[in-house]
């Protein structure tokens, strides 16, 4: 695969995230790897956009999210302008909502920054060559593996977890809500159930991990 791609010379790759300190090191590892080679940096849409007309790059590594708005969006906007560069998901959001997103925008791969110097090299290099390393299986999969556990809850449960995860104590989700404190137990009871947990801090916490890991391109 690679003594394919090599013939042709050096795979020419362009970086899109909006920190530079980070996308400075990404640019760093792909050039120090065999037969790859940074022809253009980037940190917006609109900048991508124009630099990937001018070096028209076979591999493009973008973060989902940009200051004009997501990668998800150039991916879309270079492919409806008839671009053929490869683009790969570099992003820190382990989210299977981006994921089935970018999959749906043509994206060839998904990875997060957490992965080896020498896991983005290789994943370069399947791209380039013409693989695509994520497909409809790998999300149902993912899918299945990260139920959501409020899947079952009545929507006065969802508000009561998403109180909890405000600190709300019972008497003053009870206020809230304007229901007897006596009602917020009970629903407490039941969405711990439900959610597969023994205590109220746990939903508190889960809450908190979904805020931190979830990612949308709504509103943007």
């Amino acid at each position: 695969m690679r003594a394919t791609t090599e013939s042709s010379g050096p795979i020419t790759v362009m970086i899109v995230d909006d920190h530079e300190v980070v996308r400075r090191g990404i640019a760093e590892v792909v050039d120090r790897s065999e037969n790859l080679n940074v022809v253009a940096e980037a940190g917006s849409v609109a900048e991508g956009l124009r630099r990937a007309a001018l070096v028209q790059p076979q591999v493009i590594l973008v973060d989902l999210q940009l200051p004009d708005g997501t990668g998800i969006d150039l991916i879309r906007q270079l492919k409806a302008a008839g671009a053929t560069s490869r683009p790969i998901i570099l992003t820190s959001f382990d989210d299977d909502r981006a994921l089935a997103e970018a999959l749906d925008a043509g994206a060839a791969a998904y990875l997060l920054k957490s992965v080896r110097g020498a896991e983005i090299s290789d994943v370069i290099h399947a791209v380039a060559a013409g693989r695509v390393l994520l497909d409809e299986r790998t999300v149902t999969r993912r899918r299945a593996e990260h139920e959501d556990p409020t899947a079952d809850l009545t929507p006065s449960e969802l508000r009561v977890v998403d109180l909890i995860a405000e600190g709300l104590s019972n008497r003053e989700i009870a206020e809230r809500l304007s229901v007897a404190e006596k009602t917020v137990k009970n629903h407490i009871t039941s969405l711990l159930a439900k959610m597969g947990l023994q205590r109220r801090t746990q939903v508190a916490a889960w809450a908190a991990g979904r805020k931190n890991r979830e990612w949308s391109s709504e509103g943007r």
